[in-house]
């Protein structure tokens, strides 16, 4: 089924939702224009891996400002704790009992399962609704050409990373620019000319003003701060010798391996990550420029977040950074850790300046938020309920509860119930195996498990987490980093 089949089949009516429209700028008509969308994701960076939310050891300017003239949500979550599902749940509006991809799974040298064609995805949705989309970084829901690709699947443009395990690598052999392959000279052999990230932003500013005179949504899924650690010399000079203790990571930097999902060997990995979200702060800077500078940032409303909880790969220590705050756990973990993230909303004139939300959302909420600014209808397969109200100060409808699944080391379920949060672990081998509960309401460092004391909670959190997993063999479970 291609995509305009898709799209006919899966889109109502429109529908009006009077004060999120905006009138155009430098015009005197009434003429009114949808706002352009700009969701920006983030590669395993941590709760606590912003300064205005508690990192102490490097600042970020640019997102703090964000946050300082947008709202921050505490309580928002990943689709899943490790990238391919979490950006499925993204992409489909479904969480990872219902997402088609639901592991990190390889099947040929370059590139993941690839969503199914009949599944409808947000840019289908946006394009729909008069959209020009582009993707600009790391992709990783389907190998280069198969319906899966982001071309296929919604995507008027695509720059980067089609694959998530060459995504590993800083100084790639080739990105890829929509069906072209597109060969980094400066990176052959063993050169390390040409930083792919740094290729990616200039495809993604190009982008905007490309289209500054159209409506866009732009996807914005860099690769950092994943692992590999490596940048250039000019960005890690900053923060030499200024995060003693330093770390060195003995990586891959030869053989079958290198440049092909080793991680490269890094000898100050502590200034390499500050210096890498640092770069990533200022590429944040850098967009909200060009808004300004294209006249259209008071019609652009921007995302921040990140696709799951720190890693602890390729030299990274997100203890020294203390990246998870309070939180306990990291990625792969369904602890806090691993799935709670920062986000940010910024839309200026509709969202109120330095304003804090606590309304509990996850990543399939992305997909009927986008909608509802757009005024186009979603599947009724969804699990999302949009946040639109939220961030423009009217009633807001809440989740009864969210719920999580992965199938790495052992099977995993979690399910948060209001303060309540329940984890169930090993469940790939015992679909009844006990439950940890804890309260985040006094305990966000989940170190009190009082499933004893609380047997009515845990009944009804196991009776979700046995309704919302369905299994099936068709579902991409994967286990590749």
């Amino acid at each position: 089924m291609n995509s305009t089949i898709k799209i006919i089949c899966s889109i109502s009516l429109l529908f009006s939702i009077g004060g999120c429209t905006i009138k155009k700028q430098n015009t005197k008509t009434t003429e009114t224009k949808k706002p352009n969308i700009i969701y920006i994701l983030a590669d395993d960076l941590g709760y606590g891996d912003i300064s205005f939310n508690g990192q102490e050891k490097f600042a970020t300017p640019n997102i703090d400002k964000l946050a300082k003239d947008g709202m921050f949500f505490t309580d928002h979550y990943a689709g899943s704790t490790v990238c391919a599902p979490s950006r499925s749940t993204l992409m489909t509006g479904q969480h990872t009992g219902n997402t088609f991809i639901r592991g990190n799974k390889r099947v040929t040298d370059e590139g993941q399962l690839p969503i199914k064609s009949s599944i409808v995805t947000v840019p289908e949705l946006l394009k729909s609704a008069g959209y020009v989309t582009g993707a600009f970084g790391k992709w990783g829901l389907g190998y280069p050409g198969s319906e899966g690709d982001p071309n296929n699947q919604g995507f008027d443009e695509f720059y980067g990373y089609n694959c998530q395990r060459i995504a590993h690598n800083y100084y790639p052999y080739h990105l890829w620019h929509n069906q072209t392959k597109i060969m980094l000279e400066g990176n052959s052999g063993k050169k390390t000319e040409t930083y792919a990230p740094e290729l990616i932003h200039e495809q993604a500013l190009s982008f905007i003003e490309k289209n500054k005179d159209t409506t866009f949504f732009m996807y914005y899924p860099t690769i950092i701060p994943h692992a590999e650690l490596l940048l250039p010399e000019k960005y890690i000079t900053k923060y030499r010798g200024k995060l003693l203790p330093e770390k060195t990571f003995n990586g891959v930097d030869d053989g079958k391996a290198y440049k092909n999902g080793g991680y490269g060997t890094q000898r100050e990995a502590h200034a390499a990550f500050a210096a890498m979200v640092h770069l990533l702060d200022t590429h944040v800077g850098e967009i909200r420029n060009k808004l300004e500078k294209a006249g259209i940032a008071e019609n652009t409303i921007i995302i921040f977040t990140s696709d799951n909880g720190p890693h602890q790969e390729g030299g990274a220590d997100p203890k020294y950074f203390n990246s998870n705050g309070e939180l306990k756990g990291v990625k792969r973990d369904l602890y806090e850790g691993g799935i709670r993230v920062p986000m940010i909303a910024y839309w200026p004139e509709k969202i109120n300046a330095n304003s804090t939300s606590n309304h509990i959302s996850a990543f399939w909420d992305v997909m009927p938020t986008f909608c509802e600014i757009a005024q186009v209808n979603t599947p009724e397969t969804i699990n999302g309920i949009s946040f639109l109200p939220e961030l423009i100060g009217k009633k807001q409808e809440e989740h009864s509860y969210l719920y999580w699944e992965f199938h790495e080391q052992g099977g995993k379920q979690a399910v948060r119930l209001g303060n309540w949060k329940g984890i169930r672990l090993k469940m790939n081998t015992n679909s009844n195996a006990p439950i940890e509960l804890y309260n985040l309401a006094n305990d966000i460092g989940e170190e009190h498990n009082i499933a004893n004391e609380n047997p009515e909670i845990v009944k009804k959190i196991s009776e979700i987490m046995n309704n919302e997993h369905s299994f099936s063999k068709e579902f991409s479970f994967g286990y590749e980093k």
